[in-house]
């Protein structure tokens, strides 16, 4: 089996004791290529320096997540956009809006993340979205901004049949994670109503573990049961499952 993580933060703190073991055992249950998308700019050297040892499995992005965006974003962004201009990154991201704990900086957190629409745009790369309590207001930004170029991920999925709609129309793919088997999840409803064709398969490890590890420390290795997961949502074998989502991540992010 064949399968591709396309959100994995593996090159976090929580790695740094068996980061080794733990790509391992990714390997060992199918998976070939683990994305890793940016946070901020103290991020940065760990992730580079995680791909620059897994070359052929871990594949770096660039980016400021939401829940970095202060009032100093703007300095990030220009760190950001110097790497961009630098050498080449799989992705722009994780970008987005994130109203979970406070909205203190939504306005810029809508600065930020209309930028780095503009980077999906300029450098012709797919865009991660983190939409947090945040679909509608992340919606807006990328509706109105709608282009041939732009397209990329709307990460860690888990709104309604109606939100996957106007995400794919979009030109967007979904992004499904652990939270597909969290029991009250309500992906039992929602999946189904999903193309296949839109689906890409994550863990965002270290978070959102899936059932049974569900409050634990996530890995790439789990992507395996999110697959088994959806695929049973979907009515089909797991091996179909891997087949499409991995080609779809490939496609997305022109990997061969």
């Amino acid at each position: 089996m064949n399968l591709i993580d396309t959100h994995a933060h593996i090159y976090a703190a929580d790695f740094k004791t068996d980061q080794r073991e733990t790509l391992r055992r990714a390997q060992e249950e199918g998976v070939t290529r683990i994305l890793m998308p940016n946070i901020d700019h103290t991020s940065i050297d760990a992730m580079l320096e995680t791909e620059a040892q897994h070359p052929e499995l871990c594949l770096a992005m660039m980016g400021l997540h939401p829940c970095s965006v202060k009032k100093d974003f703007q300095q990030e962004l220009y760190r950001i956009e110097a790497w961009l201009n630098q050498r080449n990154f799989i992705g722009i991201g994780e970008a987005g809006i994130d109203l979970y704990w406070d909205k203190t900086f939504l306005a810029q957190q809508q600065e930020a993340l209309q930028v780095q629409v503009d980077w999906a745009v300029k450098f012709r790369l797919p865009l991660i979205l983190h939409t947090r309590d945040s679909f509608s207001e992340t919606y807006e930004i990328i509706a109105r901004n709608q282009h041939e170029n732009l397209t990329g991920i709307f990460h860690c999925f888990s709104g309604t049949a109606e939100e996957a709609k106007k995400a794919i129309d979009l030109s967007f793919y979904l992004g499904i994670g652990g939270v597909a088997t969290f029991k009250n999840g309500g992906f039992d409803k929602v999946l189904p109503e999903i193309p296949l064709e839109k689906i890409v398969l994550e863990t965002d490890c270290p978070y959102l573990a899936p059932v049974p590890h569900r409050g634990k420390r996530n890995e790439p290795a789990y992507v395996k049961l999110v697959a088994e997961k959806v695929a049973q949502l979907k009515n089909i074998s797991v091996e179909e499952l891997a087949e499409v989502t991995t080609a779809n991540a490939k496609k997305l992010f022109g990997l061969k």
